[in-house]
């Protein structure tokens, strides 16, 4: 049985060597996802200057865990718009791309994200 020490553990080894290989600039910056178990997050960050540039979570929001992602995916999509950014690299933070993550993914991408 795989408790959840190393399976997060395993998460974040993997987040490490994917953060190896993207980076975000300040006209494309990373789409950053961290996955609670009651609340997902996500933030464009640009990685020269090392600041957030904008930021969205699911604490106010009601319904689903993946209605929840869908609508962060559409604030953070918002947050962009509202700062003039088009492009994003998407940084799945070491989850797998379904359920959650994939939802907020495809709503931003639905709202005009680019990635």
């Amino acid at each position: 049985m795989i408790n959840k020490i190393n399976k997060n553990k395993n998460r974040q080894k993997r987040h490490t060597r994917v953060r190896g290989k993207i980076s975000g600039t300040a006209e494309r910056p990373r789409l950053n996802v961290f996955r609670s178990n009651t609340n997902i997050y996500a933030q464009l960050i640009d990685d020269v200057a090392g600041t957030t540039l904008a930021s969205a979570s699911s604490m106010k929001e009601t319904g689903s865990k993946t209605e929840q992602a869908t609508k962060v995916g559409v604030a953070i999509a918002e947050a962009a718009k509202a700062i003039q950014i088009e492009e994003v690299v998407f940084d799945r933070g070491g989850y797998l791309y379904h359920g959650r993550v994939a939802a907020l993914a495809e709503s931003a991408r639905e709202n005009g994200l680019k990635f």
